[in-house]
């Protein structure tokens, strides 16, 4: 195909537009021009394509062997033919070449080599894309909103478009065309379509590449993150650790004023942000981590890897946080359980697990506090335990241990006994007579099959309203009743 334009000067041009290596586009015009050729010449044809940067084109050359019979009119000549069209002295068994006249291909087969080129030429561009992105996961980028796509936003990066998912996104914020935006490269998704540079701003990782950029000592390696837990959008805690003893992390991190602390909230659009100091000791790192709340104490469970936080009274909503939140988070950030107590409850749920140890028999109160104060919480935690388990607590002898467990089995097995023979006792009631109850609502009761405690200890206060005809009023206190009742006739605690 002769080209009428300087090809070698248009090639170098597009090469410095598109960064493609021009080997690239020589091959792609090559491919193009032969599929072009083959596809107005015949499929069969021995031809091939090849660029001549001294005629600036690309040449069309076909190739046939001389035989002395031809089987194939395509790739094939005698020596006599071959002689009259390639002009050559020749002999039987060589392959011979010659230009074709490619300004014959016409319209239909320059539109074919004109949909390859725009198709090699948008490969290589890919292939560029994908090795420029690749080593850059993580990086922070600026953009531009371009368009909006079932819920992905298209961002113009330069170079190339990327997508910020909407599972990607924060929640709240909301973009208009043109409007620009930072993001953090999460990957390169490598769809059929070509590469891909998929970003995020609600991955937790968005927001340490934030405080890289905000605060010098994280990027100089003083101060490290050690975690970040985010909820996107509504709040985020992030543990920091400072490598040198004289810089106090938490204070890098918020700056002067707060400076530091308010650039990455506003880029977060009022995320607000928590910044706790790491510490090797995990009661410790936990307790601060629940902040603004104040610790009273901490009791941890190594083998559940969970912790129980004893809080004030008048703190446990601010421990708990809305919905949920600042409990969730601490424990995302710690890696622990986390059980939040108020100082109350913890004090009542105390004093009846002491109680419980010390009925058991034989047992001393010094006993039953290192009991307490391994963990264990009641008759059944001491019976099921094993012996050895009790051997090693400290400050039990093991004569005591062995004379405690056994104690705590036999009273276990009586309690047992105790709390069947009263399920029994119950299951035996027939009439509900014994509940204080207005006598108008027993005979809504007994008219509704309703006859024993059994059978009302087994209904919600909705069915009973369901079933019954009763108001709302009328079925709690029912249930109110039998509930009261059955703590009275079944008040021990095994």
């Amino acid at each position: 195909m002769s080209i009428k334009f300087d090809l070698e000067q248009v090639l170098n041009q597009v090469g410095r537009e598109k960064s493609i290596d021009k080997k690239v586009l020589v091959s792609a015009l090559e491919s193009a021009v032969l599929s072009a050729a083959k596809k107005h010449f015949g499929h069969n044809r021995n031809l091939e394509a090849i660029y001549n940067p001294d005629m600036g084109e690309i040449e069309v050359i076909e190739f046939r062997t001389v035989v002395d019979v031809v089987t194939d009119h395509d790739t094939q000549t005698t020596l006599e033919d071959a002689r009259k069209e390639f002009q050559v002295d020749c002999k039987i068994g060589e392959e011979l070449g010659r230009k074709l006249n490619s300004t014959e291909l016409g319209r239909i087969a320059a539109q074919t080599a004109k949909q390859v080129i725009i198709q090699k030429l948008r490969d290589a561009e890919r292939d560029i894309i994908y090795k420029e992105f690749r080593d850059r996961k993580g990086e922070l980028v600026n953009g531009i909103v371009q368009r909006f796509e079932r819920g992905s936003i298209v961002v113009n990066l330069g170079r190339t478009d990327a997508v910020l998912p909407e599972r990607e996104q924060i929640s709240k914020e909301r973009y208009r065309q043109g409007d620009r935006v930072r993001a953090m490269i999460l990957d390169i998704d490598q769809n059929a379509r070509g590469p891909q540079v998929v970003l995020t701003r609600s991955h937790p990782e968005f927001m340490r590449k934030l405080f890289e950029l905000e605060v010098p000592e994280i990027a100089e390696g003083i101060v490290e993150i050690r975690s970040v837990a985010r909820e996107p959008g509504e709040r985020a805690k992030i543990a920091v650790y400072s490598n040198d003893p004289s810089v106090d992390p938490e204070g890098a991190c918020i700056g002067i004023k707060g400076s530091r602390v308010q650039a990455v909230v506003s880029e977060l659009r009022g995320e607000r942000v928590d910044i706790v100091t790491w510490k090797q000791d995990a009661p410790s790192f936990v307790a601060l981590a629940l902040q603004p709340a104040k610790v009273v104490r901490v009791v941890v469970d190594e083998e559940e890897h969970a912790m129980e936080l004893v809080v004030p009274d008048d703190q446990l909503s601010l421990a708990i946080g809305r919905r949920g939140l600042n409990v969730k988070l601490a424990s995302k950030l710690t890696g622990w359980r986390i059980d939040v107590r108020s100082e109350s409850v913890a004090e009542e749920e105390s004093k009846k697990a002491r109680k419980a140890l010390e009925s058991i028999t034989g047992i001393g109160f010094g006993e039953s506090e290192l009991l307490y104060q391994e963990g264990y919480r009641s008759v059944k935690d001491v019976a099921e335990a094993a012996l050895e388990d009790l051997l090693e607590v400290e400050g039990l002898e093991p004569e005591r241990a062995s004379i405690i467990h056994k104690g705590s089995q036999e009273l276990y097995e009586a309690m047992r006994l105790q709390s069947e023979s009263e399920d029994e006792a119950l299951r035996d009631l027939t009439d509900i007579d014994q509940l204080v109850i207005p006598a108008e609502v027993k005979e809504v009761l007994l008219r509704n099959g309703y006859k024993s405690l059994q059978m009302l200890a087994a209904v919600s206060p909705d069915e009973l309203k369901g079933v019954t005809g009763l108001v709302s009023d009328q079925a709690q206190m029912v249930c109110s009743a039998v509930e009261a009742f059955l703590r009275v006739q079944r008040p021990a605690t095994i």
